[in-house]
């Protein structure tokens, strides 16, 4: 469809290979990245929560993004967006140049979730110097809102601000606020305007009704044949219902063994064929008896 944004689609909230000792698994991201390409993935987000992003030294997002943007070229057509939100803006814009300036597609930022009392005033000044400093003119940034981890969203009013300012660099946000009535105002407020990608398997259809043009969910590491399915159905102009109600009941299995990280690394040997990868303290590994459980659980209804 003609009026879609170039980033529209479905995207993996990528998890981070990791091996035991916690170092990248750098050996492995041609083959994962493949993967998800198979299986309908526009594209991936690296380091967003599911990433483990924070959880990252600027050193190390740097050796894995410059990782990926390697292997890309074995995928022609494949998005790349990267996680570079950290509390500090200085921060914050060095990986955002890095990340344009070895050619990712789009970047996905979280608001400064230290100070959680920041006005949209304050959060106006932040992501305008970001975006002057570090966004090229023909380039994309995602706001990332996800309030119930940050502590900090954007309001309508903010995201009115920044695409008014911003009206091609601002492209718009990932809404990970698993917010129904949030997911109908942006609508109603912005319709296409705004690119809407939605971070909640469950409410994709919902989103998509809404003038959403797409996701980037954690169990797309899982599911993203059949997230790309209802947004394939929806372009098509027919009812995807079917396939999202069985996303909906694999989305609330994995809830049940959160975080995603944790399962999805515990899960993916078994139904991908992935390595064991690690996750970073403070997460800790799901041991072999809870991952089994969660294994049978999700496989009844796949």
């Amino acid at each position: 469809m003609s009026d879609l944004h170039p980033l529209s689609g479905i995207y993996a909230a990528a998890v981070t290979p990791l091996k035991a000792d916690s170092n990248l698994d750098l050996e492995a991201v041609p083959a994962f990245l493949r993967l998800l390409a198979a299986r309908g993935c526009h594209g991936v987000l690296l380091f967003g929560t599911t990433g483990e992003g924070p959880s990252f030294s600027p050193k190390e997002r740097e050796t894995l993004l410059r990782s990926v943007r390697v292997y890309r070229q074995q995928i022609p057509g494949f998005r790349l967006l990267a996680g570079t939100g950290t509390p500090s803006l200085s921060e914050t814009i060095d990986l955002t140049k890095l990340a344009f300036d070895i050619g990712y597609d789009g970047v996905v930022v979280l608001p400064p979730y230290y100070f959680r009392k920041a006005t949209d005033q304050g959060l106006f000044k932040w992501f305008s110097e970001l975006i002057r400093k570090a966004v090229p003119t023909d380039k994309y940034l995602l706001g990332y809102h996800i309030p119930g981890m940050t502590g900090v969203g954007f309001s309508l009013d903010l995201l009115a601000r920044l695409k008014d300012a911003f009206p091609i660099q601002f492209a718009g946000i990932k809404d990970s606020s698993h917010d129904e009535p949030f997911a109908i105002a942006l609508g109603q407020r912005f319709g296409k305007d705004l690119l809407v990608l939605n971070g909640t398997d469950s409410l994709l259809h919902h989103a998509l009704e809404n003038h959403a043009q797409g996701a980037i969910t954690a169990p797309a590491n899982l599911i993203s044949a059949d997230l790309r399915e209802i947004w394939d159905l929806y372009q098509q102009g027919k009812d995807p219902s079917e396939v999202q109600a069985r996303v909906t009941e694999q989305r609330h299995i994995l809830e049940k063994y959160m975080p995603f990280p944790t399962v999805l690394k515990a899960l993916m040997p078994g139904l991908l064929g992935t390595p064991r990868w690690s996750v970073k303290p403070p997460l800790e590994e799901m041991d072999e008896a809870k991952a089994e459980e969660a294994l049978k659980e999700f496989l009844k209804v796949s």
